[in-house]
């Protein structure tokens, strides 16, 4: 059985109600629950595709538990194309990714976290669909250390897992940038195990990325005991660290990767990805090493970049350590 539930996430100083949809899927026969959630950042819309998807195949004879299904978890970006809110909409809080479980007597963010949260914190397990960019592999996260959440991080069956470090064994980024408030790292703190699917591809609908998406989700579910057989993965997948090898611009100017950086590529330290030059002299103004081994799994195409930004990313293999 489906239903489908209209909720009001928050309201504007007009009046006007933020509001999404919440589908419910209810099996035929009893089972855990999974929550899954799309759209937390406006521009990243492959998953809302991949949830309409499952919407017209699932097969409710079969399904045993209950899907509860939130394709636009943030209209406030969605409606934007964006990545965050303007700081008029929520000056202490613009990514909704770092409020969560939320509060619901706080900004206009962590009250809409909140109120997701009032079927999240339900749930026996989470996927918390996101996009990266054409330039990052398909990838999954997962909170390193816990056990449940590696095992649904596999089953989704992406080929690059990403093991992301909390709290003391973390860098400085992950205070810094409040990675403590995603709804991952949130939910799996109370016991929920939850994994951050990136599909790749942002703005636009992308088939391959909605089908690996949709494959993820039919794969979680079996893993669960939701769907009968067993989740369909690669024969090999490759853990390696998240957010630990970004080199980033020195200075401001004109990025030329190199024709050695491609995605999936295996690199040492000091290995060649590409130059920063000046586009007014021509005067180069960095040349873009590695600085770890490991694998290639992120490289910025757009040209223009500024000081301080991400060129490209370097995920540290965890059997090389």
């Amino acid at each position: 059985m489906h239903t489908a539930e209209r909720v009001t996430l928050a309201r504007l100083p007009s009046g006007i109600a933020v509001e999404t949809t919440v589908h419910s899927y209810e099996g035929s026969e009893p089972g855990p629950t999974l929550y899954v959630q799309a759209a937390q950042h406006g521009r990243e819309i492959n998953g809302t595709e991949v949830l309409r998807r499952f919407h017209e195949r699932v097969d409710h004879d079969e399904l045993a538990g209950r899907v509860v299904a939130v394709p636009v978890a943030d209209p406030l970006t969605f409606d934007r194309v964006s990545y965050t809110t303007p700081e008029s909409l929520d000056a202490a809080h613009s990514n909704m990714n770092r409020v969560w479980p939320g509060d619901e007597t706080g900004t206009l963010h962590e009250r809409m976290a909140a109120r997701l949260w009032e079927f999240a914190g339900d749930a026996d397990a989470i996927v918390d669909l996101h996009t990266g960019s054409p330039e990052m592999l398909t990838h999954t996260v997962y909170l390193d250390g816990d056990e449940a959440c590696r095992r649904l991080a596999e089953a989704f069956g992406t080929d690059l897992l990403l093991a992301e470090r909390a709290g003391d064994d973390a860098d400085v980024e992950w205070e810094e940038r409040d990675f403590g408030g995603k709804l991952r790292v949130a939910a799996t703190r109370e016991g929920i195990p939850s994994i951050t699917p990136e599909l790749a591809h942002n703005k636009q609908l992308v088939e391959p990325a909605i089908e690996t998406g949709l494959q993820g989700l039919y794969n979680v579910l079996r893993e669960l005991g939701m769907l009968p057989g067993d989740p369909e993965v690669p024969s090999e997948q490759t853990t390696a660290r998240n957010h630990l090898g970004r080199v980033k611009a020195a200075q401001s100017g004109l990025f030329h990767p190199s024709a050695d950086a491609e995605l999936g590529r295996r690199i040492e330290p000091g290995d060649h990805l590409g130059r920063v030059y000046d586009p007014a002299t021509y005067e180069v103004l960095q040349e873009v090493e590695a600085d770890r081994a490991g694998i290639l799994y992120s490289v910025t195409r757009e040209a223009t970049v500024t000081a301080g930004q991400s060129l490209v990313g370097v995920a540290m293999l965890v059997d090389e350590e």
